[in-house]
């Protein structure tokens, strides 16, 4: 009775297909890009709370989205690196632990959203009310957005998950790279109304609020920019919305990517892959994205390599 009740507990995880020739490969080419994203966010965060003069709205809210791409990534790139040289029928992986990972990807898809809706007012405010933004967007302002970001990300996964966990199992095996909360209720064969009806809701609402927030804002930006005859307003104008845009499409299809592997079956393999690449390159590209677009940034990172240049020359 014990081992039945363990055995129940113990979720099989196909996870990604990758040929005996290709483990290697596989495997260095995720560590490598853990290693960036890590490295990378990690400097971005680092840069900007050691300097006072970074200390602005904008480079705060790049903070949030830098801590939420590390979160997002160690939650599924370990235990892709894990597996890769496990053979298909040895990966196995605790339910517990699978609840766990299917909270931390959602939560970083939710705040990730959340964080890009914040960051889309705070450019609304900086360009189109600009004698307005230092009394609009206080340090207190962004600590209270960012606060609220992260609560109400936590609140609806955790609705989500608690409604999953509710059920009872009849199966036990996972198609999918990584657990998320459509490969968890699959796993039952309960009644699944309530789980379909709150995931697609909000789903829906959490898309449709960045969707329309993001779209409405950025078109004031572009009609301010247009009207505008200063061309220094539209060249910032212009930069901030290809970034911010750019950004948020590959958030936009890492959402929708796992809905349509759920929904086509027959695209399983190809989604496996498509789902992995798009919650490991943005948590990558993120960082180079902002750095390279921000002037301040730019120069702060030139200048500090330029300071350790100099010092390592000094040095005998």
């Amino acid at each position: 009775m014990e081992n039945d009740t363990f055995n129940a507990d113990i979720i099989f995880i196909e996870g990604l297909k990758v040929s005996p020739q290709s483990s290697s490969p596989a495997f260095i080419l995720l560590l490598l890009i853990y290693i960036l994203i890590m490295v990378s966010n990690i400097s971005l965060v680092v840069l900007i709370a050691m300097e006072r003069s970074l200390q602005e709205p904008m480079y705060l809210l790049f903070c949030n989205m830098s801590i939420n791409d590390v979160f997002g990534a160690t939650a599924i790139i370990p235990h892709l690196l894990s597996d890769v040289f496990t053979p298909i029928i040895e990966r196995h992986i605790h339910y517990i632990d699978c609840v766990v990972q299917a909270f931390a990807t959602h939560f970083h898809a939710g705040t990730s959203h959340m964080v890009l809706m914040i960051m889309a007012f705070d450019r609304y405010v900086a360009i189109c009310n600009p004698l307005r933004y230092t009394t609009i967007m206080t340090h207190q302002m962004v600590v209270k957005l960012s606060v609220g970001a992260w609560m109400a990300a936590f609140m609806l996964v955790a609705i989500l998950l608690v409604l999953t966990i509710r059920l009872t199992r009849c199966r036990r095996a996972i198609i999918n790279p990584f657990c998320d909360n459509a490969s968890l209720f699959k796993l039952s064969c309960q009644n699944l109304l309530i789980n379909h009806v709150y995931g697609l809701s909000s789903a829906v609402v959490v898309l449709g609020s960045s969707l329309g927030s993001i779209t409405l804002t950025y078109l004031r930006v572009a009609m301010v920019s247009l009207s505008s005859k200063n061309k220094a307003l539209n060249s910032r104008a212009l930069q901030t919305c290809t970034t911010h845009l750019a950004v948020y499409l590959i958030m936009l299809v890492s959402s929708f990517t796992p809905i349509i592997m759920h929904r086509r079956p027959e695209w399983a393999d190809s989604g496996k892959v498509a789902s992995v690449l798009f919650h490991v390159i943005p948590p990558a590209l993120n960082p180079v994205i902002y750095g390279l677009q921000c002037k301040e940034l730019r120069q702060k990172i030139v200048s500090v390599f330029h300071a350790k240049k100099v010092m390592n020359v000094k040095s005998p």
